[in-house]
């Protein structure tokens, strides 16, 4: 991992900072090549439970570095048509872990896209939010996949064929962000979110999401029975195991994630 992402993990709590400020983080090949790197390590990572993305300096990321857009994609030396790859978080990287998007200024582009496939949104009120890849004479791939899912129809229209940004007041309003915080206490908001997040058995919270995850793109009764079987495979973990006699002495089960 090179120098325009920062990774850092404390107490569980994983923090990927974009870290190209003087270029408003916009994503280049190095970028994207970090970020990838960023998450995977953050999939992997055993003392890591709970992800916060963020950007240093005054944007959290101004989407693809023109200069470079191949690069931004992931895309440069590959083939004309673009392909799902899985190897950005924003591409369908499968990352069961919670994640927090802390939305520090303009989310445009790639990093509406990131926002879009963060699992809490809480935005600083110098937060914006767009797509406007339209008024570039392009369409956005990834965003307009991702967000009907994410805030509906209508609400995903406005940002995906209009192409104006959106403050973060009209963005919590969509449905796209669960908190507008003063931008001074963006990172303590984060934090504290990822600490009620660490109450939690990291296990149960991994299945958890994975089966509402895959449940959208499964008939009712595919999804319950899939949902089952997690449920009968998150039993035999230690942390599940572990509850019943913690609970039996009035205590607060110890988690392992194992």
């Amino acid at each position: 991992m090179g120098e325009t992402v920062r990774y850092e993990c404390r107490d569980r709590i994983a923090v990927i900072s974009y870290n190209r400020p003087e270029a408003r983080n916009a994503v280049n090949a190095e970028l994207r090549a970090d970020l990838n790197a960023a998450w995977a390590r953050f999939r992997d990572d055993d003392e890591a439970w709970v992800g916060i993305v963020t950007g240093e300096g005054p944007a959290f990321c101004a989407g693809a570095d023109l200069k470079d857009p191949g690069g931004a994609t992931g895309m440069a030396g590959r083939t004309f048509w673009e392909l799902a790859s899985g190897e950005s978080l924003e591409g369908g990287m499968e990352v069961w872990k919670p994640v927090i998007a802390a939305v520090n200024g303009p989310a445009i582009g790639f990093g509406l896209t990131m926002v879009a496939a963060a699992d809490f949104v809480i935005a600083s009120d110098r937060a914006s939010f767009a797509f406007p890849e339209v008024q570039l004479g392009v369409p956005t791939v990834q965003g307009a996949v991702r967000m009907p899912r994410v805030i509906g129809w209508q609400h995903a229209m406005e940002l995906l064929l209009i192409g104006d940004r959106v403050d973060a007041e009209r963005a919590k309003e969509m449905g796209l962000v669960w908190k507008v915080v003063p931008h001074d206490e963006l990172m303590d908001e984060a934090r504290a979110l990822a600490n009620r997040l660490l109450k939690a058995a990291p296990l149960a919270v991994r299945a958890t999401k994975e089966i509402a995850r895959r449940g959208m793109d499964m008939p009712l009764f595919d999804a319950v029975r899939f949902g089952e079987t997690m449920r009968r495979v998150a039993a035999q973990t230690e942390d599940a195991k572990s509850f019943k006699p913690s609970t039996a002495k009035g205590e607060r089960p110890e988690w392992q994630g194992r």
